[in-house]
């Protein structure tokens, strides 16, 4: 019976003062041991203190834009260029307050908690889906005039006989009535919009993740020409030894993913 006490106190009720059972609230609230909560959540692969996030795209045209943008990944146009293009912007140029002590046998890095904020950078970058090579340049707006100079730097560092299939979010500056221009007047970008809510589509982010873990969470940067440097510097080094980013994902299995999930969540409300 208590058990049955533990799983259904864990997926229906919470405690008075929290929002999720901890072991030992659990073990209290239930006059059990610690251990005893432990072995029932294990049995039942119940994880109250693990949370995901999530967001279902509510693009009207979701259908019609995850066909546009899995077909160019799976099946590219000949002749071609399929590039993810995105912008990370507002990346900081955090300086800790205090130097730390270095990794060293029997103790881990330290760093301070606190930082000083010395400026921001927006980068602009294409991954290239055929060899993974990434193009890319630091600017300091983030406004349409960037977005055209980013894209005189494509047109500028890629094969002039190619088209250029450019995959991008809704982000107002993509849409820019100056950017529409500058779109008519090089006919070989063709720009491809993923679903709103749905940057998972566009790979570059896969890019983003690896350049934010590797290189700049745990940096510190005096000034942001410094931080400049340092992301050119990573770019660079990728580059050198570029990793391609393989999608594998068919439109029908994304599909069926949503259809349960919006199954699911129907029945919770």
């Amino acid at each position: 019976m208590k058990v049955r006490a533990v799983v259904e106190a864990t997926l229906h009720k919470a405690p008075p003062n929290a929002t999720h059972w901890s072991v030992r609230s659990m073990a209290q609230a239930q006059g059990i041991s610690r251990m005893a909560v432990q072995r029932i959540w294990k049995q039942y692969n119940l994880k109250p203190h693990l949370v995901k996030t999530f967001k279902i795209s509510r693009d009207k045209q979701f259908v019609e834009k995850l066909y546009d943008v899995v077909g160019l990944y799976l099946n590219p146009p000949d002749k071609s260029l399929v590039l993810c293009v995105d912008e990370k912007s507002q990346i900081q140029a955090l300086d800790h307050t205090q130097p730390g002590l270095p990794l060293k046998r029997g103790r881990c890095r330290t760093i301070t908690h606190d930082y000083k904020r010395n400026g921001t950078t927006t980068l602009f970058a294409a991954l290239n889906m055929l060899d993974g090579k990434v193009i890319g340049d630091c600017m300091p707006h983030h406004r349409h005039q960037e977005f055209i100079r980013f894209l005189k730097q494509i047109d500028a560092e890629t094969p002039a006989e190619l088209d250029l299939h450019l995959i991008v979010d809704n982000y107002g500056t993509h849409k820019h009535p100056r950017v529409k221009s500058w779109l008519r007047r090089h006919p070989r970008f063709h720009l491809h919009f993923i679903p709103t809510s749905s940057s998972w589509l566009n790979l570059v982010e896969r890019w983003f993740r690896d350049l934010t873990d590797k290189r700049l969470r745990r940096g510190s940067f005096q000034n942001v020409p410094e931080l400049i440097g340092v992301i050119h510097q990573y770019m660079d080094n990728h580059n050198q030894n570029p990793r391609v980013f393989v999608w594998t994902a068919s439109v029908e299995r994304i599909l069926g993913k949503v259809v349960k999930c919006k199954e699911v969540l129907g029945t919770l409300h």
